[in-house]
């Protein structure tokens, strides 16, 4: 592969993102921001494979801004991990294909806890997709693999959805650099914080 070639691939992964822009839903966008804002228990992400990288990404970013969420590992899930969920609780499958039987398995006992179900996927009639309260549909054309089965663009196309929520959070909740820097006081982003604050 070229030098150039290399710098396509940037570009493809980047064009992905711009398409899917135009393409995913303003008004789920919207309801996904207002459901986490107004939640009362937890947020809790599951995923499996580079979707729980996903999900970890995006419970990391909602902590920074203040948002109380959490990873919910599917294995340890049904071995009594499913004790934190409850009916005020806000419960985020991520899955592309959104059948992935490791997050089924416990989709019937999450809803049987009462708690407020949405699914992140690109297949709105997945076994995820019908069980959840909420869909956001979130699809790219292309991998940029040259199998189109590497979880690249894809997983690229999840984050970049829950960046664009935190960054609408931060505004709704008037999320300041004060607050910034009492979730964030180490790091350079600490250090800029600092000098920025004080």
């Amino acid at each position: 592969m070229s030098d150039d070639n290399f710098i396509d691939l940037f570009r493809q992964e980047g064009q992905e993102i711009i398409k899917l822009a135009n393409t995913i839903s303003n008004n789920d966008v919207l309801k996904l921001v207002e459901k986490i804002k107004n939640c009362k228990g937890n947020i809790l992400l599951t995923g499996c494979g580079t979707s729980a990288m996903d999900a970890k990404k995006a419970t990391h970013t909602l902590n920074v801004i203040g948002v109380r969420s959490f990873y919910l590992n599917p294995s340890d899930a049904v071995h009594g991990s499913l004790g934190v969920v409850d009916s005020q609780d806000l419960v985020i499958f991520i899955s592309k294909g959104g059948s992935t039987k490791e997050l089924t398995s416990f989709i019937e006992n999450i809803k049987k806890k009462n708690a407020y179900i949405i699914t992140i996927t690109e297949s709105p009639q997945s076994v995820l997709a019908k069980a959840a309260n909420m869909i956001v549909k979130v699809k790219v054309d292309q991998e940029i693999d040259e199998f189109n089965m590497l979880a690249t663009t894809s997983s690229l196309a999840v984050i970049s959805l829950f960046d664009v929520v935190a960054c609408i959070l931060m505004k709704k909740k008037n999320f300041n650099k004060k607050n910034f820097l009492a979730n964030h006081p180490s790091g350079d982003v600490g250090e800029r914080l600092n000098k920025e604050v004080s």
